[in-house]
């Protein structure tokens, strides 16, 4: 336990307090002055984070009684007046493809290298938050940003940076998740700030003495005000540790269905430290499903029928798009989910187009770049970008987006619900829980790149069609019984497919029970990372 530190007004800060081992090389990350400077975020924001939470909760009780989302109308001026955010800097002018995947040091040395304009290291959704993943991976982007990651694989093949490197951003965890290894005050920290004060401390100046810049990307916000709050944060640590102002850059990934209504005013509220907005699919499929869930008008048909061309995913795009141009930044596209097959060289080929065209798609509505999941897939969507963006954005062509209505946003897409479509989010979610309670978050599954995102709209939509005893195209209608006799056979399969010795290994039978508790309850888990985060280290 360290020494109680001094807020900026004199008041004696709570010492922080880790719960797990710190080996040598964890005690350099979670230095004496890097542990005061988290505990001072703590006590100086962790209050208005709770408030902001329960703020969540009251939200979703006024949609449950019938109150739709729509524009606000006290923040009217904001989306009439003509502001801009700040200009962007030399080394963000150009994001035409960005590759995501989390912190593991093999990974993010071959990211860095791949040939993508942005790498984004996430501690969020493709990261199982174990303390060794959220310690080691400070400390290998602490070794990257002074380019002294190395790694030599079992094989001997040795890997190293390249002179070009991506630029870098980084994806703390969100508001709502806590490092429960780490206490504040007593109670568990914001994974939030965790995250992002360990990366800020010790890499901000390193990072602008290099000619770049502490840059974030901002998960699952759900109002302007959350946003104001990152942004009370960011001019706090500057100050704290004596970083420029304005220094700190961040996109926000609008994918949550109430930000979407919040756009303009989140950009405003971040003005200063803006660096746009990113078109999350995945999240925000997922969150119209939650946020409606208790409704049977917004039941949404079988995850695969679910595309970027049904009108209210559309409709998301181009409002953001049209906003962030009018802001004078960047509106990223999102990820196609395809990853390269190479031992099926057919196969591989229908997933290389399926992600052209998804890119065809994004530079075609306007937007400035588009993010991949696997280095083999940068020069596909760069040749897209390149061909079809020549400069390195498209900020400066006006978008317009004025007749999109709180009820484009909203409306369900219709199609069909399937036993087929049932037994693969099942088979899905199971598969995607045993890897992150073995702490891998991000893992190939049937040729499509899952992470948490993915994998909650699989069990969203399983406790929704639940809930609301939907007819499958088969003519049953699915039950909390059917359901646990699918996950009880879909366990069975997975059992033969893989081998009694890596199935027992891989937590598959927990996965399979804590799969069952959050699909077939009366109440639905808001996050599913909530839910698993006890059963790890």
């Amino acid at each position: 336990m360290l020494r109680s530190v001094m807020t900026e007004r004199g008041a004696a800060v709570p010492p922080l307090a880790v719960t797990a081992d710190v080996s040598p090389a964890f005690a350099q990350i979670l230095s004496p002055d890097a542990c005061a400077f988290l505990a001072r975020l703590a006590a100086r924001f962790e209050d208005e984070r709770q408030q902001l939470l329960a703020a969540r909760v009251d939200r979703q009780q006024q949609i449950r009684q019938g109150a739709f989302p729509d524009f606000l109308n006290e923040t009217r001026e904001v989306r009439a007046d003509s502001w801009r955010v700040a200009p962007i800097p030399r080394d963000l002018a150009d994001r035409r493809v960005e590759i995501t995947g989390p912190p593991e040091r093999k990974m993010l040395i071959n990211a860095l290298n791949s040939g993508a304009n942005v790498y984004m290291s996430d501690f969020e959704d493709s990261n199982s938050p174990t303390w060794r993943n959220v310690i080691e991976g400070q400390i290998h982007l602490r070794n990257a940003v002074r380019r002294e990651i190395e790694y030599t694989a079992p094989d001997g093949k040795h890997y190293a940076l390249k002179d070009k490197t991506a630029t870098l951003f980084v994806r703390p965890r969100g508001w709502h998740l806590n490092e429960k290894h780490v206490l504040a005050g007593g109670k568990a920290m914001s994974a939030s700030l965790f995250d992002f004060g360990l990366f800020f401390f010790h890499n901000a100046a390193e990072l602008l003495k290099r000619g770049s810049g502490p840059y974030f990307y901002l998960p699952k916000l759900e109002s302007h005000r959350e946003a104001r709050l990152w942004n009370d944060v960011f001019l706090f640590a500057q100050d704290d540790l004596g970083i420029p102002r304005g220094s700190i850059r961040a996109t926000v990934l609008i994918e949550t269905i109430l930000a979407a209504f919040e756009m303009e005013e989140i950009l405003f509220e971040l003005r200063e430290h803006s660096a746009g907005l990113n078109c999350g699919r995945w999240d925000y499929i997922f969150s119209f499903i939650k946020k409606f869930r208790d409704r049977p008008d917004f039941v949404l048909p079988d995850r695969a029928s679910v595309t970027m061309d049904r009108h209210f995913l559309k409709s998301y795009v181009e409002l953001l798009i049209a906003t962030c141009h009018r802001r004078g930044i960047h509106a990223m596209g999102g990820m196609a989910a395809q990853i390269p097959l190479r031992n099926d060289p057919e196969a591989n080929a229908r997933a290389l187009e399926k992600v052209r065209q998804d890119k065809l798609r994004e530079v075609h509505a306007g937007h400035d770049g588009t993010w991949v999941a696997h280095p083999g897939l940068v020069a596909v969507a760069k040749e897209v970008f390149d061909r079809f963006m020549p400069g390195a954005s498209q900020i400066g062509v006006a978008r317009e987006a004025a007749g999109i209505t709180a009820a484009d946003l909203l409306a369900v897409p219709e199609g069909d619900i399937t036993e087929a479509g049932l037994r693969l989010n099942i088979d899905i979610g199971i598969r995607y829980l045993a890897s992150w309670l073995s702490s891998n978050g991000c893992v190939p599954i049937y040729g499509l790149m899952e992470d948490a995102a993915t994998a909650e709209i699989s069990r969203a939509q399983v406790w929704q069609w639940v809930r609301h005893g939907v007819r499958t195209g088969e003519g049953h209608v699915v039950t909390g019984a059917m359901v646990s006799a699918a996950i009880a056979g879909q366990l069975e399969e997975q059992r033969r497919e893989l081998g009694a010795t890596v199935f027992d290994a891989g937590r598959f039978s927990l996965a399979g029970r804590i799969f069952e508790d959050m699909v077939t309850g009366a109440e639905f888990p808001e996050f599913l990372t909530l839910a698993a985060y006890e059963y790890i280290d």
